[in-house]
């Protein structure tokens, strides 16, 4: 049975969180779009320039649709085995793995996880997303709506960050 509770613009809970992945994922690919090559492998995020913070992007979107799997048949995310400060281990493996040389084969590849992701979502019952399982990880209950709101506030996160990034060389 679909989740039928809707927000204040009257989309479903499901429809109003596939809202917000993709608009703020189209908001990130648009600054990614304004910066200039010479710009586009210079670090302003700790050790990550642009390119490392896309392939991070696209690194967790094919992680939240194997994650959504595993909480499908009731098990904890395989991810979960690198829980550390930041997630710091993982993103390396993350950034390492979905890294590309050439910036636009990585934005292209930032655009596909993220329509892959937004497909496996579409596909999936709105209570799905929501319903607890029994899983935990460190007390907290762990449900592919959870993942995917965490996945946001990471994004808006890095939004800001990229935002800031990307005004420092256009306001000389």
């Amino acid at each position: 049975m679909e989740n039928t509770t809707q927000d204040s613009n009257g989309l479903s809970k499901k429809e109003a969180l596939i809202e917000h992945l993709i608009d703020i994922r189209r908001r990130i690919l648009d600054l990614a779009g304004k910066i200039p090559p010479e710009k586009q492998g210079q670090v302003f995020l700790g050790e990550w320039s642009a390119r490392e913070l896309l392939a991070h992007l696209a690194g967790w979107d094919v992680t939240n649709i194997q994650a959504a799997r595993e909480v499908m048949t009731g098990k904890l995310p395989g991810f979960y085995a690198y829980i550390d400060k930041d997630w710091a281990s993982y993103n390396a493996r993350l950034v390492a793995e979905y890294g590309r040389a050439d910036f636009t084969e990585l934005i292209e590849l930032v655009t596909e996880t993220h329509r892959q992701l937004i497909a496996y979502l579409f596909g999936q019952a709105s209570a799905e997303l929501w319903k607890d399982r029994g899983i935990r990880a460190r007390g907290w209950k762990v449900t592919i709506g959870r993942l995917l709101e965490a996945e946001i506030k990471d994004e808006e996160v890095h939004y800001q960050q990229l935002s800031k990034f990307v005004e420092s060389f256009h306001h000389r």
